[in-house]
């Protein structure tokens, strides 16, 4: 099912969205990030959330490119049960200046793990579930996925499924996702992507 502007589609924080071609460009609010500080326990949640309720096995794939104008500004796949437990898999600029394929897991709190650095500002996320068993992974050429991560987390078979924008130390902008589908799928093969 392609991502774009139609009934089935709902704001979590609402922002503005711009469809170009195959392209969707959402305005991420400047100070915006879906995140929960592990030491201390505070949470920001105010990032642009544009999702379905997606029951069961899914993926969400997309091509995500932005400017990397302020350290953690990021396009992201996430998958959030409730404020405490979500998933996201982030194309971010990193407070070491790279531009990498990072993903956050919130169980109560949230961790933050840089993954791969890419040379450039666009590359290809995906984002599965199958059960509660979920898989991120990133390719260059949207064709050869690599994981990034396989993890775990407490959920039911409803969950809300989209696309972030985010710029928490920054003033926001323009990022955009290209291609955007999320499929009622379940992969053969979650580690590999496929």
């Amino acid at each position: 099912m392609k991502i774009d502007q139609n009934e089935n589609y709902f704001w979590l924080n609402p922002s503005e969205l711009i469809t170009e071609g195959t392209k969707l460009l959402i305005a991420a609010h400047p100070h915006s990030d879906f995140a929960i500080n592990y030491t201390t326990g505070e949470a920001l949640l105010n990032a642009a959330y544009y999702y379905t309720e997606m029951q069961g096995d899914f993926v969400l794939r997309t091509k995500v490119s932005h400017e990397f104008k302020s350290v953690y500004d990021a396009c992201a796949l996430m998958a959030l049960v409730d404020d405490t437990h979500w998933a996201k898999l982030c194309f971010e600029y990193t407070d070491i200046h790279t531009h990498s394929v990072v993903s956050v897991v919130a169980n109560g709190l949230a961790d933050d793990a840089n993954g791969v650095d890419i040379m450039g500002n666009t590359v290809w996320l995906q984002f599965a579930r199958k059960g509660n068993i979920f898989s991120m992974h990133y390719s260059k050429d949207g064709e050869c996925y690599k994981m990034v991560r396989h993890f775990s987390i407490s959920c039911g078979e409803m969950l809300k499924v989209g696309l972030v924008a985010q710029s928490p130390l920054g003033e926001g902008g323009l990022f955009a996702f290209e291609a955007a589908r999320l499929e009622s799928k379940t992969l053969s093969d979650i580690r590999n992507g496929i």
